[in-house]
């Protein structure tokens, strides 16, 4: 027994170095997770860019799914100069604007017995910045109706949909 102690005593002082070089790699490599993909992070920020969405090369807006025998709608395909380019992140955008133009689209269905129902309804809102440029924003049938015309204002969107728009006097949410 006295001989095989300080070979047992060998064994594990190798056996704890071994735990305590892997736990220390663990630690590192969290807390390079932590330092890199933080929020405020710059390689985070980098890293966002290639994650974005890309707009399809086809210069059109990306239409929503709707029913196949219908026909495009001429209005929602306007030239890409005359709107700017959104950004297209999943964190939310805050810009000051003023809503100067409301579209929807609705097919309004009537059965015999005469019920009514809204299908395929799209609700566009089209604001103006400070510098100038034109946002097309996505909303609610809601928001739609709440939403003010020239009223100045703190809008905040994420992926061309509205979040809120707070003005002097409401917010409206979507």
């Amino acid at each position: 027994m006295t001989l095989f102690k300080p070979i047992m005593l060998a064994l594990i002082t190798e056996q704890l170095k071994n735990l305590l070089i892997l736990l220390a790699a663990i630690i590192v490599i969290l807390i390079l997770i932590i330092l890199l993909f933080s929020g405020k992070s710059k390689f985070r920020r980098l890293l966002s860019l290639f994650l974005e969405e890309q707009p399809e090369m086809s210069g059109e807006m990306p239409r929503r799914s709707g029913p196949a025998d219908r026909a495009p709608v001429q209005k929602r395909q306007q030239t890409a100069d005359e709107f700017a380019q959104q950004k297209r992140t999943s964190e939310p955008i805050v810009e000051m604007a003023t809503l100067v133009r409301k579209s929807d689209d609705r097919l309004r269905i009537i059965e015999s017995t005469g019920q009514v129902r809204m299908v395929d309804e799209y609700y566009e809102l089209i604001f103006v910045t400070r510098k100038g440029h034109k946002l097309k924003i996505e909303c609610s049938a809601e928001a739609y109706d709440k939403m003010p015309f020239n009223q100045p204002g703190s809008l905040t969107y994420r992926r061309n949909t509205l979040v809120k728009f707070k003005y002097y006097e409401d917010t409206v949410f979507n």
